[in-house]
């Protein structure tokens, strides 16, 4: 006797694991004071589903620190959150509304405020062997750019150290 065929294919195979390399979020958030810790949160869970429970304490540390950077700056009603991991290491970004300055010492100056708001965050990249920063963004829509990328080894030790 025949199987039955399905019709209408259902796009998202339920049993494909969850496992690091299809490790792929987005999220909008309300450039709001609670925004850090939902995305805290989110990550948090995201890992875990992810088999990435040894990054969470590195990890959530830098999404709240480039979050709460990302609503202080933002001019608009929200920002934007993207997590993939690939290569051995979790990228993280955030987006905010915030345009880049075209007067160099405009530019500077918020750089320099930017950094020093970023001071936990750089303290802990060095002690995960990451990388981070900022720049002009030109999606979602204009503005600013953070990211980092968190090598899992890396965020491994801080995780241990903690």
């Amino acid at each position: 006797m025949p199987t039955a065929m399905s019709v209408c294919p259902h796009p998202l195979d339920i049993r494909t694991p969850r496992v690091p390399e299809n490790l792929a979020y987005s999220l909008t958030l309300p450039a709001a004071l609670a925004s850090p810790a939902v995305a805290r949160s989110a990550a948090r869970t995201i890992l875990e589903a992810h088999g990435l429970h040894d990054v969470s304490a590195a990890a959530t540390q830098v999404i709240g620190e480039l979050a709460a950077s990302a609503c202080l700056f933002t001019p608009s009603d929200s920002v934007y959150l993207s997590l993939r991991y690939r290569g051995d290491a979790l990228r993280i970004c955030l987006y905010d509304g915030h345009p880049r300055h075209t007067h160099r010492r405009l530019a500077a100056a918020c750089d320099g405020r930017r950094r020093s708001l970023l001071l936990l965050l750089a303290c802990v990249m060095h002690a995960c062997d990451g990388e981070w920063g900022f720049g002009e963004s030109s999606e979602p829509g204009d503005g600013t750019r953070l990211w980092a990328v968190l090598p899992r080894e890396g965020a491994r030790a801080y995780g241990r150290a903690a």
